[in-house]
């Protein structure tokens, strides 16, 4: 993996393949190996760049909380690193929440979006307190129960009856979070800017992604939809809010087909 120091918090990265630069961002609390399946769909074509964000995998968490401006600012630190120039991006979860962010700082450098298993609405006054609640939880009690309860509701029923080994790799990639990590992230998406605005202003191609049981509720990905001009959005079956690790060949497929049909 490569390294980079982004203010106050060493990242780090992998670059796989050779093309037009594709950036996978992973969801919370996970990291780049979430996309490990479909790496391997997209590499033969595109130079893919994976992140661990801020915080997660093999990144640092810096100093306070992990907000949207932070990751958005890592993001365009590892892109002018690596001279991705104009890149595809694909986000999900936390990750859609730093590329509403990032659009808006740094639009030039996006050439089409593809926003998996996230919305773009702030967080609730209920929701921001249950963050919080979670922050102060994990300091003071670790992360085992909270790993057990986002892996029963994250994942889709088929994928925890019948693929022990994907909830494994879940398991294993959230537990390499400390509690300051999870803490730091919480308390950052806490923080998130509603992005609600910011849809209509995306002007380049764009994919929403959801799995039918998703955490997110579907009227968040219709709004996507219908706010931004052109998008599609298509839905992964049997997955949850993990659909791109729960239905690799299916999300990967998906990914496929929607940057082939860019201009290069």
């Amino acid at each position: 993996m490569a390294t980079i120091l982004s203010t106050d918090a060493q990242l780090y990265y992998e670059v796989v393949g050779e093309g037009p630069s594709v950036v996978l961002l992973h969801p919370f609390p996970l990291n780049h190996k979430f996309w490990t399946a479909i790496v391997a769909q997209l590499s033969s074509r595109y130079r893919v760049v994976l992140p661990d964000l801020r915080a997660h995998g093999s990144s640092e968490l810096g100093d306070g909380p992990a907000t949207m401006q932070k990751l958005a600012d890592d993001l365009a630190r590892i892109c002018r690193e690596e001279k991705t120039g104009k890149a595809s991006f694909v986000g999900v979860s936390i990750g859609g929440y730093l590329l509403f962010e990032f659009w808006r700082r740094y639009r030039e450098q996006v050439v089409a979006v593809v926003l998996a298993n996230t919305r773009a609405g702030a967080e609730t006054p209920e929701s921001k307190a249950l963050r919080l609640q979670v922050a102060d939880r994990v300091l003071r009690e670790g992360t085992a129960e909270f790993i057990e309860e986002m892996l029963s509701k994250l994942l889709s029923k088929a994928t925890r009856t019948n693929r022990p080994d994907i909830v494994d790799s879940a398991r294993k990639m959230m537990q390499a979070m400390s509690p300051d990590d999870i803490a730091g992230v919480q308390r950052g998406m806490a923080e998130r800017p509603d992005s609600v605005a910011t849809l209509a202003a995306i002007n380049v191609p764009a994919l929403i992604i959801a799995g039918d049981e998703d955490s997110v509720p579907r009227s968040e990905f219709e709004l996507m939809r219908q706010q931004i001009a052109g998008s599609e959005l298509r839905v992964i079956p049997h997955a949850g809010h993990y659909a791109a690790l729960e239905k690799p060949e299916e999300c990967g497929a998906l990914l496929r087909g929607f940057l082939d049909k860019l201009p290069r």
